[in-house]
């Protein structure tokens, strides 16, 4: 019985003031849990059933019923119950003045600050879309970091964000090579810029390493006697502990410290005795012989842990620095695992130990995440105590808890554990920049505890520092307090005082409505059409207004075309099931649980899982085969989303299947979904069957984390113990991204050609074709081209005929180019990139229209602003193609937009301006040559200009 049960929903307006994890509304009584427990049954039953029948029938009566009683409980979501959240990074009014101002300020401070700069700029990259950014400025902050402290922090960080805890059987103190990662060089403090290109401490050999350590440190050569070899005379002094004697040589013990050199040459009673009671001092009479030896040999390698303990103690008592120094390095040493950590950090920051503490952070830190759940780490890190202990070792700063409330807050932004880390951020904060992150983090993780007063208390912080976006949170924090028309007040004033910006608009749209909520959704999607939220808005409006699912489903539709996410997933799902349409809801569901594998469905009270389990009761199912076609067929279409959806049904029935995984962080680049692309290539990696397999695996990780060097190590290792088409493929693709030389081309050829005499199925063998074409046109072999592409295109991958129609373009051959893309356009699904391309081959008049339909279905795509600007520069429209360029970096803060919009306003002899936009291009690729020249050249001028 598929009865319409739309209006039923829409009828039940449960839940005024309540909000789940997702945003929806949800109905807390107990007809909720009675439901839920009704659905696991029904899931129990049904799953069992599917399982004992080959041919499944749908039972479409008790399953829609089901379903239909699921959606009457927890209704549709609500306009008042979908608010976005506020970022919890540094934003900016002008980001690009932001970007040029730390280009700037690391060009212009001395080495020793430059690491400091360089974690400004993580700061800033950490609320861009791309994480790659975050990474490459965050190494660059390793390789220029002089202490240890910063040193253990940053490579500890680094490797977290590939999280290798994920990686089995990688220890956590492994580096894998990488020597900015190397647990023994973070230890090893002063600043080495060769070092980053140098073999990995870890991988040297013993003589090696003590080279290594006698240079960093100065060490001098060791004047080490035993005991027998000291003339007795030499032992003028006795020291008694107890009935102990330990003779020693005054002139030795009184080199250690100068207090020692006080008490026995000093006025002290001591310089005139040749006997002292030393029993009250706190030391052994063990531990003073050690003491004595080490006055002759200056080493403690030979002594016990718990001996050299005691000799940290007894030099932090009389500041023997010497002394001080050889027991923290030798415990320093003994740190290899989180027990041992634990145990001697508390030595550590008792005796202010600098380098065992250092040591046991290490361990610590690259425990993470799961050393967060912790209770004992976190009493090392929380409280207001804890960090007086670290500070007092030289090891609490602002790098440190940046470092742990991230993590914290990806793990649970809710939790306790959280806001003290973030408090603790916020006593460690010095510098604006600083101060401005913690406390707007600290609003962000009180707005979400729903404890509004201190959340509008810590915005307001963040605001009176600097932090323009805080009043955002600010006005959010006023309007959950009740005070709706002052926070719409607040976002009023921002949109006066400064340029306005798209998020301004979105905001103020929470607190009006009707026409004026939705001219403010729709200028806030003209200013930045990357906001997910104003899409949703209108979309739910549609539905609850005036029951128009299709037209809803046609504005997510507008987004996930090029921003999948899984809350707008998750809202065509509704949608299409409210409509029936199980198949378009099932591929939904299927698709966002490959972006969140955790996601929880019916406002955080189902399982996605279950939720598949439910759906696949509506649809015909699909055997392995099946899956096969259907991969194929949405692939050819490039369906995206269709085709993440295939991959994950195939996923469950064999969920080993590295190949499988490696197809799905294929899909999910494409998307720009990296940190869930990064996950599966991980899974992939796990799963591998064989040690060949695995090695490709991790080549590619390595390539998409900017190892190059170390992923065609690992496709090298691959090949030697098997030749296949993967690791063919990826030496060859690396090498083809990393040398741009001719005679590399050739190899890159001959690579690919191996690949393809490898066994591989049609989907990958398109796409080494379609590339194996692409090196052919850049050596200038274009017949040889046009075959591969040919060859691809037989066996459905269509993105060759974009390839074709470049080869029929350099031979003159534009209309056969245009129709080329037009085939393109006509089988692909999602076709922004075909539209722009097809620009390229028609007349003006036409590209105009090309990009413009190509921005409409992508405006993240930034070829289209820059066409349109350069048509405008040449029809001496200067303030148009500044404009257009402007608009686009509103929202897409764009190396190649940069430098057109410093190349325009050059040519009108704006030197600042032309300044300003180098160095916010600069600061995205520091090396990028074109920009480079342009701002030396600018910079000369400008001077000349003042001089005259």
């Amino acid at each position: 019985m598929q009865h319409n049960i739309f209006p039923r929903m829409r009828s039940l307006k449960m839940m005024e003031g309540c909000k789940g994890p997702h945003g929806f509304s949800f109905n807390p009584s107990g007809s909720g849990e009675k439901f839920l427990q009704h659905l696991q049954d029904h899931l129990r039953v049904n799953s069992i059933r599917s399982k004992s029948v080959r041919n499944f029938q749908p039972n479409n009566d008790a399953n829609s019923s089901v379903l239909d009683e699921a959606l009457a409980i927890y209704g549709l979501p609500q306009i008042n119950l979908i608010e976005p959240q506020i970022e919890p990074n540094l934003k900016f009014v002008n980001l690009v003045e932001s970007f040029a101002d730390v280009y700037r300020k690391i060009e212009e401070c001395p080495q020793s600050g430059k690491s400091g700069m360089y974690v400004e700029q993580c700061a800033i990259f950490r609320g861009l879309s791309d994480p790659k950014l975050f990474r490459k400025s965050l190494k660059s902050a390793r390789q220029h970091a002089v202490d240890v402290h910063s040193k253990v922090v940053m490579s500890t960080w680094l490797r977290f964000e590939r999280r290798e805890d994920e990686l089995i059987g990688i220890s956590a103190m492994d580096c894998c090579g990488r020597i900015m990662e190397c647990p023994k060089a973070s230890l090893v403090s002063g600043y080495n810029p060769e070092s980053i290109n140098d073999p990995c401490m870890c991988n040297r050999s013993p003589k090696e390493d003590e080279d290594v350590e006698m240079l960093m440190e100065d060490e001098e050569c060791s004047t080490s006697m035993s005991h027998e070899e000291v003339d007795e005379d030499d032992f003028d002094l006795s020291f008694f502990i107890g009935d102990d004697e330990i003779r020693c040589s005054r002139f030795k013990i009184a080199s250690l410290s100068g207090p020692l050199r006080t008490m026995l040459y000093g006025s002290f009673m001591e310089s005139r005795r040749q006997t002292i009671n030393f029993s009250q001092n706190g030391i052994s009479s063990k531990g003073m012989r050690a003491a004595e030896a080490f006055s002759r040999t200056k080493s403690v390698d030979s002594f016990d842990p718990d001996i050299v303990l005691e000799l940290l103690t007894l030099a932090n008592k009389f500041c023997c620095d010497e002394m001080k120094s050889a027991c923290d390095k030798f415990l320093a040493s003994l740190v290899h695992d989180l027990e041992s950590a634990m145990l001697l950090i508390e030595y550590g920051l008792e005796e202010t130990a600098y380098l065992l503490v250092a040591a046991c952070l290490q361990v610590i830190l690259r425990e993470l995440p799961s050393s967060i759940h912790n209770l004992n780490v976190m009493k090392i890190f929380c409280s207001t105590e804890a960090r007086e202990r670290l500070s007092l070792a030289g090891h609490a700063s602002f790098l440190l808890y940046y470092f742990l409330s991230q993590v914290a807050m990806e793990e649970d932004m809710k939790s306790n554990t959280t806001v003290m880390l973030l408090e603790r951020l916020g006593e460690c904060a010095s510098e604006n920049w600083q101060k401005q992150l913690a406390f707007h983090q600290l609003g962000c993780v009180m707005l979400e505890r729903n404890e509004y007063k201190d959340a509008q208390k810590w915005f307001e912080t963040a605001l009176e520092v600097g932090h323009v976006y805080s009043l955002v949170g600010f006005a959010r924090a006023k309007y959950k307090r009740g005070h709706k028309y002052k926070a719409y007040k607040l976002m009023n004033s921002l949109i006066s005082d400064h340029t306005p910006s798209g998020w301004m608009y979105q905001e103020r749209s929470l607190y009006c409505s009707g026409k004026e909520k939705m001219m403010d959704l729709n200028t806030a999607t003209e200013l930045d059409p990357a906001l997910s939220y104003p899409y949703k808005c209108r979309a739910v409006s549609m539905v609850e207004e005036a029951d128009k699912i299709g037209a809803a489903i046609a504005e997510i539709n507008k987004i996930i075309g090029f921003k999948a996410s899984p809350d707008c997933l998750e809202l065509r799902a509704w949608f299409s099931i409210s409509l029936h349409d199980y198949a378009g809801a099932l591929r939904d569901v299927r698709a966002l649980l490959t972006l969140d594998p955790h996601y929880m469905m019916f406002h955080g009270q189902l399982q996605g899982d279950h939720l598949v389990e439910l759906l696949s009761c509506h649809v015909q199912q699909w055997s392995q085969a099946d899956c096969w076609m259907q991969l194929y067929d949405r692939w050819s279409s490039v369906d995206d989303i269709g085709s993440l959806a295939v991959v994950h049904h195939m996923l469950a029935n064999d969920p080993g299947k590295s190949l499988l995984r490696f197809r799905q962080s294929l899909l999910l680049l494409r998307l720009n979904c990296q940190k869930a692309a990064m996950r599966s290539l991980r899974m992939a990696r796990n799963h591998a069957a064989s040690e060949h397999e695995r090695l490709i695996y991790e080549g590619w990780v390595l390539y998409d984390t900017g190892y190059r060097g170390e992923a065609i190590a690992k496709a090298e290792e691959s090949i030697s113990i098997q030749r296949s088409f993967e690791a063919f493929f990826l030496k060859a693709y690396v090498l083809s991204e990393t040398s741009q030389y001719t005679e590399s081309s050739f190899y890159v050829i001959a690579l690919l050609e191996e690949a393809l005499r490898c066994p591989s199925d049609g989907l990958r063998k398109g796409q080494a074709l379609s590339n194996l074409a692409s090196i052919y046109v850049d050596v200038d072999k274009l017949d040889n081209a046009v075959d591969c592409y040919m060859n691809a295109l037989n066996i459905k991958h269509t993105r060759a005929h974009q390839g074709l129609a470049r080869v029929y373009h350099l031979k003159n051959q534009r209309k056969a180019a245009y129709d080329e893309m037009s085939k393109l356009i006509e089988k692909a699904k999602n076709n922004a990139s075909a539209y722009e391309k097809r620009s390229e081959y028609c007349d003006r008049e036409m590209a105009k229209s090309d990009l413009s339909m190509a921005t409409q279905l992508d405006p993240l795509r930034t070829y289209p602003y820059r066409y349109r600007a350069a048509v405008l520069m040449d029809d001496r429209k200067e303030a148009e193609a500044i404009a257009e360029l402007t608009k686009a970096l509103a929202f897409k803060p764009d190396l190649q937009l940069l430098h057109l919009r410093a190349a325009f306003h050059d040519s009108m002899g704006d030197y600042t301006c032309t300044l300003r936009d180098c160095e916010a291009a600069l600061c995205l690729d520091p090396n990028h040559v074109d920009t480079l020249e342009l701002y030396h050249r600018t910079k000369e001028r400008a001077i000349e200009q003042q001089q005259t």
